[in-house]
């Protein structure tokens, strides 16, 4: 058998094993466990989904207060790259705090 053929006969081996992973991940879906963790979510109070892992206050959205991107320094330019890209959340925005003269 030639070099090639068994080349093409390892990539369709590793395609079929590839695509069964993602019939297995359809078939475990389905199943109860999302609803397992939902209810495990809501019994441990577990906060909002972490998405950057750069910055405390681009970690977890619902938790991060006004000041903390300027703890550095009042006039500090951002520097992760994540807080150029996600906005404060719409409540924070509402109640944005009063000027004093």
């Amino acid at each position: 058998m030639r070099p090639s053929a068994w080349a093409l006969l390892s990539l369709a081996f590793l395609l079929s094993l590839f695509a069964l992973t993602w019939v297995d991940a359809a078939f475990r879906s389905r199943g109860t466990a999302v609803a397992g963790q939902h209810a495990l979510v809501r019994e441990l109070h577990l906060t909002d989904l972490c998405l950057f892992t750069e910055a405390r206050y681009t970690r977890h959205l619902s938790q991060a207060d006004w000041q903390t991107p300027f703890q550095d320094h009042p006039a500090a330019l951002e520097h992760f790259p994540s807080g150029s890209l996600l906005s404060p959340p719409y409540e924070n925005l509402a109640r944005t705090p009063a000027l004093s003269d």
